[in-house]
C-alpha cells in the first residue's frame, strides 16, 4: 500500500458533455437591439459608420487588415465573416422607432465546445452604438446565450493598451485574470500584450440579475439617463 499522500485533483465537473456550437441561424432579440447572423446585405448601411478613413480608429485593435476603403471591400469582408465557423459573427441592429438599423457586429470565437469555454470578441461598435443602452444589451444577450448553451467559462480578451475595452469588461462583470506579455506581433508589426478576463457559469445568475435591473426602464429618467450604474447593481 502506497504511503504517498493523495494530491489535490480539482472538483468533479457535474456535466462533462460538450457544449453546443453557437447557431448561425439564431436571432437574439432584446428591447433595444437585435443580434442576427451577419450578412453582407447590411454592408451599404454599415459602411458610413465603420468604413473609410474617417472611421479608421475603430480598426486599430482589430486583428485583421485596416479599415475597408469602399462598400465593396466591406461587402467582401462581411461575406467572409458569414462563412466563418469560428469566429461566429452576428450583426448588431439597433432599434430606432420601428426600424432596426445595423450599427456594428460581434462574435463568439476560440470556441472550445469540449471544455465548454467560449470567448466574445471582434467587437465592432460604431459611434452610434458606443456608450449606449443598446451596446450593453447586446453584451447581455451574448452572455445569456452562451450560458444557456451550457458553457462554463465565458472569456473576454483585449490589447492591454485598449483602455475602453478593459473598462467595458470590468463594467460587464468580467474578472481580470492577468496579462500575457508579448503575446502577439500585431498587424502593424508592434508588440501586443493581451489582458484576459473571464466570467463563470457560477457567477452568471448574479451578473444576469444586475444586467436586467440596469436595463429596466425604471433605471432611466425621462431624459434617458441612468439612475444607477451597472456595477452598483452587482454590488
Amino acid at each position: 500500500m502506497s504511503n504517498t499522500p493523495q494530491r489535490p485533483l480539482g472538483e468533479k465537473v457535474a456535466n462533462t458533455n460538450p457544449a453546443p456550437w453557437p447557431s448561425k441561424e439564431i436571432t437574439l432579440e432584446g428591447r433595444h437591439v437585435t443580434l442576427e447572423p451577419i450578412s453582407a446585405v447590411h454592408a451599404e448601411a454599415l459602411f458610413p459608420l465603420i468604413g473609410g478613413p474617417s472611421n479608421a480608429s475603430l480598426w486599430d485593435y482589430m486583428p485583421y487588415d485596416p479599415f475597408p476603403a469602399s462598400v465593396s471591400a466591406l461587402h467582401t469582408d462581411m461575406v467572409s465573416k458569414a462563412s466563418s465557423n469560428d469566429p461566429v459573427f452576428y450583426t448588431i441592429l439597433k432599434h430606432e422607432g420601428a426600424e432596426k438599423v445595423p450599427v456594428g457586429w460581434c462574435s463568439y470565437l476560440r470556441i472550445d465546445a469540449k471544455n465548454s469555454v467560449i470567448e466574445v470578441g471582434h467587437l465592432m461598435f460604431s459611434a452610434k452604438l458606443q456608450r449606449s443602452v443598446a451596446a450593453t444589451e447586446a453584451m447581455y444577450l451574448m452572455a445569456k446565450y452562451a450560458f444557456e448553451m451550457g458553457y462554463r467559462r465565458y472569456e473576454w480578451k483585449c490589447h492591454s493598451l485598449n483602455a475602453p475595452s478593459r473598462r467595458a469588461a470590468a463594467r460587464y462583470g468580467f474578472v481580470e485574470e492577468g496579462t500575457f506579455r508579448q503575446a502577439l506581433i500585431d498587424k502593424h508589426g508592434r508588440n501586443r500584450d493581451t489582458t484576459w478576463f473571464s466570467m463563470l457559469d457560477s457567477e452568471w445568475e448574479g451578473i444576469k440579475k444586475a444586467f436586467e435591473s440596469w436595463l429596466d426602464d425604471s433605471n432611466f429618467d425621462e431624459e434617458g439617463k441612468q439612475k444607477q450604474k451597472l456595477e452598483e447593481f452587482r454590488a
